[in-house]
């Protein structure tokens, strides 16, 4: 079965910081990733294709993951970054695409978890930057936290012609167990209600707890996304290297494949490729 990882980054220490990987616990990923690193999970994981996702809120980080792909057989899509808040986003949008590699930008992140303001993803400003991204023929990558769910929601209600990727699952508190799937668990069926969105079974091993974690400990948030969203709607991503605090890059795919064992063949495709290469174009390039 063809395997595509729908979300992981990469980052040189020595061409730039990433200032967001501070304290004790995030030390094992204080340290470069590069495309060779990546290669070799790849590999032994049976994985043909990724997208990789941006990290930083710099200008200057989009273009070097454009550049990485055009040079490599793996990378299949590019999540850059672009400030949605500008007057002139979309002219950033149009510069990007005419990059060396820019056509394989398919989608836009804003780090929206780090917002303080709840409501960011409502603010006029940023809603004539989400129909910048759907102009510009790209989507839009979500990465939130539970409570900024309905706001996401509204911005997905907003903005129809626009496809919002949920990284993450939304990024629950799976290490509470059963005690944290609401409200969560409401916003997602919600979220997954409106034809607009997709949702990326990734993240989920960083939720829970990092030391402890169990796949059945997983199953219920899995569960939630794939009744919400089915399986045309959900794509595997690794997040590696951040899920490497907790678990292999072998580990990842082998949980995820037995969260996904009770679908059928064609079903487990959608998740495993297909949907993936539909919402990113990847092989289109």
């Amino acid at each position: 079965m063809t395997v595509i990882d729908a979300h992981h980054h990469l980052w040189d220490l020595t061409v730039r910081d990433q200032a967001w990987i501070t304290g004790p616990e995030l030390a094992p990923i204080r340290r470069s990733f590069t495309l060779p690193d990546l290669e070799a999970e790849t590999c032994k994981a049976g994985v043909t294709a990724t997208v990789v996702v941006q990290t930083v809120t710099v200008p200057e980080e989009t273009p070097e993951l454009l550049a990485l792909a055009a040079d490599s057989d793996l990378i299949g899509a590019v999540v850059g970054w672009a400030d949605l808040t500008s007057p002139g986003v979309a002219d950033e949008l149009a510069r990007l695409c005419s990059l060396h590699g820019g056509t394989f930008l398919r989608g836009i992140r804003h780090q929206v978890q780090g917002e303080p303001d709840p409501q960011w993803l409502t603010r006029p400003q940023v809603l004539r930057g989400l129909r910048a991204i759907a102009d510009a023929g790209l989507v839009y990558d979500l990465v939130v936290l539970p409570h900024q769910l309905p706001a996401a929601i509204r911005a997905a209600e907003t903005v129809p012609e626009l496809t919002f990727v949920l990284d993450h699952l939304g990024k629950p508190p799976i290490a509470s167990g059963p005690a944290g799937l609401e409200p969560w668990a409401r916003h997602i069926r919600d979220l997954a209600a409106l034809p607009n969105t997709v949702c990326k079974l990734s993240g989920m091993v960083t939720e829970a707890d990092w030391a402890s974690w169990t796949v059945d400990g997983l199953r219920p948030y899995a569960d939630t996304v794939i009744g919400a969203f089915g399986p045309r709607r959900l794509m595997f991503g690794s997040d590696w290297p951040v899920s490497t605090l907790a678990a292999s890059y072998g580990d990842v795919v082998s949980a995820t494949r037995a969260l996904t064992a009770a679908l059928t063949e064609a079903e487990q495709r959608e998740v495993w490729a297909d949907t993936a290469q539909r919402v990113y174009g990847i092989g289109h390039s």
